[in-house]
């Protein structure tokens, strides 16, 4: 059973979920929960007990040496934050953790209890992917919902993947079980950069949440973040002729696709998000 430190009532609270490991592609997902931890300010509320759910042989736990000078070990676990955004109708509550070993089922369980008992009514799981993509544009971002309005109201398209899933494909098929309302959103980062952090793909999925929520979300140094990063990419792209060339078939392909991100609506939506944005402290 998951203990909850004393909290006052939430407003409306909605629960933003990411994990570390297989769900979560360069860090994309998790940079998001990190990113909204600082800039609201999140105070954490509960620490699950890792000792059920997670094989230590396989996320180990961490050795250091503090200020002070003493030796302490971090073990592998899941925290519950809760922020109260600025200028936001509601509350939010973020879930971060590491994808776990075992006992899925009792571990998601255990985490809807503790949403249920902070009010949650909302679930959102965020995951990042390997893709066939090409750094230079635009991260496509695609998502599946539990109930048709949040479909219709994010401009979702059902979905369709069939295989193995992950932690957040199991969680937000229990918050099914459980009616409660479930939206995740995947952002697809080139297959080529797999190592964190990928800001680019962290700043598509906050636009999500954005939408989500209805609300700016001050986004610091992310923006500049995504520009070196891209910048990075290019130099070295550059340097093999033979990357360079895989690069350019993937921008065709894609090109060739006719991106979403390319239509008058996307841009509009990305306007109305600067518009909320604008007047966020950064």
């Amino acid at each position: 059973m998951i203990e909850i430190e004393s909290v006052p009532p939430l407003v409306d609270p909605v629960l933003i979920a990411a994990f570390e490991g297989w769900n979560d592609a360069a860090g994309a997902a998790t940079g998001v929960v990190d990113h909204l931890i600082e800039v609201w300010d999140a105070q954490v509320v509960s620490v699950i007990d890792p000792e059920e759910f997670y094989d230590f042989q396989v996320n180990r736990p961490l050795i250091a040496t503090n200020d002070e000078g003493m030796r302490h070990i971090t073990w592998p676990s899941t925290q519950l934050y809760v922020a109260r955004p600025p200028g936001s109708a509601r509350d939010v509550v973020l879930l971060r953790g590491i994808e776990p070993n075992m006992r899925w089922r009792q571990f998601c369980a255990e985490l809807l209890a503790a949403a249920d008992d902070l009010g949650v009514g909302l679930v959102a799981t965020l995951g990042a992917l390997l893709a066939e993509t090409p750094h230079t544009r635009p991260i496509q971002v695609s998502g599946t919902a539990t109930e048709l309005d949040l479909e219709d109201r994010l401009k979702l398209e059902p979905a369709t993947y069939e295989g193995p899933t992950g932690i957040v494909g199991v969680f937000q098929d229990a918050c099914q079980r459980l009616d409660i309302a479930a939206v995740s959103f995947w952002a697809a980062v080139p297959h080529y950069l797999p190592q964190p952090p990928c800001p680019k793909a962290t700043l598509a999925l906050l636009s999500q949440v954005e939408d989500l929520l209805e609300t700016g979300i001050p986004l610091g140094d992310l923006p500049e973040d995504a520009r070196a990063w891209e910048r990075g990419v290019a130099e070295l792209a550059e340097e093999d002729e033979d990357v360079a060339e895989y690069v350019r078939n993937l921008e065709e392909s894609q090109d060739a696709a006719d991106l979403p991100e390319a239509s008058g609506e996307a841009i509009a939506r990305e306007f109305e998000r600067y518009l909320k944005r604008r007047d966020k402290p950064e």
